[in-house]
């Protein structure tokens, strides 16, 4: 009987192994609640209105249709059995297993404070991205027509919380949409009148690149007219506000819209195997990334916990996830034609990128640092090539060039439910 890989999750790692595995003597099933492979670190930019969600993302079945051996299915996984070797899914269809992948990735941590979720989305899915969107997009237009001073810089006024890449890339992105993009486009905002404020915890930005590129990170910012609050915690958030510091030194402000990029956790893999996790609930697998007691049971990507040689635990970034993708796929690979196992798994880090707005970046290649033009000339060239697709990457290098010239964004759409005012927002001409 051929050997089933059921692979959970086809985000970065899930696909790389399936990708792997395409003349393996196996019989592969993709299990993903979605049915494209997403480009998460472009999400942002679907949020700020500089690409639409189908230049970033791409249907599973058309990136495996040339790979015989590799079947799709649409559904949500809710449990694993590990003694009749079964997933179980929301639709109650059982999916058995010889071995299992699971690279399900991460959801939203808000530390404790999950009511805070309703208040400060963050982007991880594209709903998310196309929601935050329209809440964006909504905030101007109702500006436009508020005659209230202090309302208006309410709906002007922008918090992002967590000062990493997803926060740096999201503060700049706003600040080039409100004082370039559309600074032409209103008759009652003006491009000075919309106050962002980027808050971190940590004594600075960026805390996984060098002091020195999050100091320019910082700079760059500021030069961008975003406040940037470094060493302080948001100790609250609500529809209208959010509390940096607590006691004598609390600091209220009064925001209309408030992003999270703050924090990650595992999705609940923990859960359906029933083992323990740490505290971002990630499972701790061995160095092969396989479950400790079930050889057959592998977790890649940010689901996992694996500790490097140096006894640093691997980032939850997309090079990490693709590189385990493919080691377990050459693990299996061994596994079934009886030989030896691959040598342990090294993790290749090729750097750190970060966008700063239009036309600025900075880049960590260890024994390199760059910053503006010349990073973001790397930043561009580096995300076009991991994207999915020949279209996708023509597309979104279309897009950036015209936005370079003109400033413009193309993906200014407010689409879906207005869920902050109970009511569908007015199509917009």
């Amino acid at each position: 009987m051929t050997p089933r890989v059921v692979i959970v999750g086809a985000g970065f790692g899930g696909l790389a192994a399936a990708q792997a595995l395409k003349r393996a003597p196996v019989e592969v099933t993709i299990v993903d609640r979605h049915n494209y492979h997403l480009f998460q670190p472009l999400l942002y930019q679907v949020a700020t209105a500089s690409l639409s969600p189908a230049e970033i993302a791409q249907p599973i079945r058309s990136i495996v249709k040339y790979q015989r051996n590799t079947h799709v299915l649409l559904d949500d996984v809710v449990g694993i059995d590990n003694d009749v070797r079964e997933v179980r899914t929301k639709s109650g269809r059982p999916i058995p297993f010889d071995y299992l992948i699971l690279a399900t990735g991460t959801r939203h941590s808000y530390f404790g404070h999950d009511e805070w979720e309703g208040d400060a989305p963050g982007i991880k899915t594209v709903d998310d991205a196309t929601r935050l969107r329209a809440k964006i997009l909504l905030a101007f237009e109702r500006a436009e027509v508020e005659s209230d001073p202090s309302k208006r810089a309410q709906l002007l006024t922008f918090v992002i919380v967590g000062g990493g890449p997803t926060g740096v890339e999201m503060a700049g992105a706003i600040a080039e949409l409100a004082r370039k993009s559309i600074r032409d486009d209103f008759r009652k905002i003006m491009p000075g009148s919309t106050r962002i404020i980027l808050v971190e915890a940590g004594p600075r930005l960026l805390p996984s690149f060098p002091a020195s590129l999050s100091a320019e990170a910082k700079r760059v910012l500021e030069a961008m007219h975003v406040e940037v609050r470094l060493g302080v915690p948001v100790t609250d958030i609500s529809a209208d506000r959010v509390v940096l510091g607590s006691g004598d030194k609390a600091e209220t402000i009064s925001a209309q819209t408030t992003m999270w990029a703050a924090g990650v956790r595992s999705s609940p893999v923990g859960e359906w195997l029933q083992v323990a996790t740490d505290r971002a609930g990630r499972i701790p697998v061995k160095p092969d990334f396989s479950l400790s007691g079930s050889p057959n049971i592998f977790v890649v990507g940010d689901a996992a916990s694996l500790t490097d040689a140096r006894g640093k635990v691997l980032p939850g970034v997309a090079p990490v996830a693709k590189q385990a993708g493919k080691y377990v796929a050459r693990v299996i690979r061994a596994k079934i034609a009886g030989k030896p196992a691959p040598r342990p798994f090294v993790y290749c880090d090729y750097g750190n990128l970060a966008a700063i707005g239009r036309t600025n970046a900075v880049a960590d290649f260890g024994w390199i640092r760059l910053s503006g033009f010349l990073g973001w000339i790397l930043w561009s060239a580096a995300h076009i090539y991991f994207l999915i697709g020949f279209r996708n990457r023509f597309v979104v290098a279309a897009s950036w060039a015209w936005s370079y010239l003109t400033y413009q964004r193309g993906a200014r759409l407010i689409t879906g439910r207005d869920d902050e005012r109970g009511a569908s927002p007015e199509p917009l001409s």
